[in-house]
């Protein structure tokens, strides 16, 4: 984690949000996107692996803000299940009827900045085209080129708020959400369907 902090702040040693993006970028190229189900896994495993979930390499983003001194926190929503049936058309059945999402948000200028307008405002972003969860691209990637807009503030196709089950709130932390609301699989389901899944790429 040290080393990969050395190379962000090297890279990037100007604004805090600018480091993040440089962060961002830099997780993205390096970390395989794979559809692991363990939402506490470290952030050193997945670094070690080189390869994690939406929400690890999420929770890897994080990680590297606090190290740069950039406080987090995440905020809870509990989402529709059948929002993940078009990428898993064939496996429909076992997909959960809710999924709970830790979506992070970081203090940066003293204003608390959600991870879907790290790249920029909504309304400007929306020009990027909705994300439809198919395909490569996850939500992680998603951000850096359209509104993941869970709220419904941008009024037009990008808006997600239908997908929007519950607002769970804002947390200290992924822990501390996940220790409260658990995690979206129980745990007899989720050791098996991580060995089988955390391997199959996005």
């Amino acid at each position: 984690m040290l080393e990969l902090l050395a190379e962000i702040q090297s890279l990037s040693p100007g604004t805090e949000r600018s480091f993040l993006i440089t962060a961002h970028q830099l997780i993205a190229a390096r970390v395989r996107p794979v559809y692991a189900m363990n939402e506490r896994q470290s952030v050193s495993t997945t670094l070690r692996l080189s390869r994690g979930s939406c929400s690890q390499r999420l929770a890897l983003l994080e990680a590297v803000a606090r190290g740069r001194g950039i406080a987090t926190r995440v905020r809870g929503l509990l989402l529709d299940g059948r929002f993940w049936h078009a990428r898993f058309p064939r496996l429909r059945a076992p997909i959960p009827r809710h999924v709970v999402l830790a979506w992070p948000e970081f203090l940066l200028e003293g204003q608390w900045v959600t991870a879907s307008e790290l790249y920029g405002d909504l309304n400007a972003l929306r020009a990027g085209g909705r994300f439809t969860n198919t395909g490569g691209e996850t939500l992680f990637d998603a951000i850096a080129h359209t509104a993941v807009d869970w709220d419904g503030t941008t009024c037009s196709s990008c808006d997600l708020s239908g997908q929007v089950r519950a607002d769970l709130g804002y947390c200290a932390s992924r822990d501390d959400l996940f220790q409260q609301h658990g995690q979206t699989l129980p745990l007899p389901v989720r050791i098996p369907a991580d060995l089988i899944m955390s391997r199959q790429t996005a």
